[in-house]
């Protein structure tokens, strides 16, 4: 694995989204797929989870993600999603996960809003938030995708996130959304109430952990995750029950629940 590192059949994140390759497939003339798992009593959060370039509806179901999730939130809906790679290719992921899943789930009422994105599904949960700003409770980001080599060195050159000017706002396409992704990281780094919002979960021998960590000093030092493992299912379960683990912690010692943060 070189630049994307992601499967070797990638060599770089323009190519990632313009070509399918070894990503899970999907008909983006049809709805986004998606199954919902009813919370176990009353609902007061709506989790809608956003799959890895390797992965789709299918295999969120294999590995049980709504159940990890409802162990640690039993007043979760979950929605699992098949938001795969074409429908990132087709550019329009961000505003068809808004209209097709979160809007209508989201009805009348004050639940939350939380999004779960894993690696690829990372790089949708900022895309979405740079689209609908605010528009989630919290974002779970495990090990996500964020972008190729050239942005890194671009960021470590201006000294640090901090000091990296993205320049101005540009619609997403393939030669613009890492610097799209990165300006939301940066937008966070100066909202501290909306970096509140945002958990990172990732592993110690992880191929995204250089740039995972130019992003995590823009989020609460607890709201960071490190473990030991790599990038597979084995480090992202045991992130996943870990940050909400953390949530829970957070919510208690604040009082459940906890207002929209904005």
């Amino acid at each position: 694995m070189k630049r994307l590192r992601f499967p070797r059949c990638m060599a770089g994140a323009a190519l990632a989204l313009l070509i399918g390759g070894c990503a899970a497939g999907g008909d983006v003339r049809k709805p986004i797929p998606a199954a919902t798992h009813a919370a176990t009593q009353a609902a007061h959060r709506l989790v809608v989870v956003l799959p890895g370039r390797g992965d789709d509806l299918a295999s969120l179901e294999r590995r049980r993600v709504a159940q990890t999730i409802q162990a640690a939130w039993p007043d979760a809906d979950v929605i699992l999603t098949g938001l795969t790679m074409p429908f990132y290719r087709q550019g329009q992921a961000s505003k068809r996960l808004h209209d097709e899943i979160i809007g209508p789930a989201q009805g009348p009422g004050n639940r939350e809003l939380w999004i779960v994105g894993i690696s690829l599904g990372g790089m949708g949960a900022m895309l979405y938030e740079r689209e609908y700003p605010g528009q989630a409770d919290g974002i779970l980001l495990l090990s996500p995708y964020l972008g190729d080599n050239a942005i890194h060195d671009e960021i470590r050159a201006a000294g640090s996130l901090a000091r990296w000017n993205p320049g101005p706002l540009q619609a997403v396409n393939a030669g613009t959304f890492q610097h799209e992704l990165w300006r939301t990281a940066k937008t966070w780094q100066q909202t501290p109430t909306r970096a509140a919002a945002v958990w990172l979960g990732y592993g110690s021998d992880e191929p995204f952990r250089t740039p995972i960590e130019l992003l995590s000093p823009a989020l609460p030092a607890d709201h960071v995750v490190m473990l030991p493992g790599r990038h597979d299912w084995k480090l992202w379960n045991a992130a996943l029950q870990e940050m909400l683990k953390r949530i829970r912690i957070e919510r208690d010692a604040i009082g459940e629940p906890r207002s929209r943060i904005n």
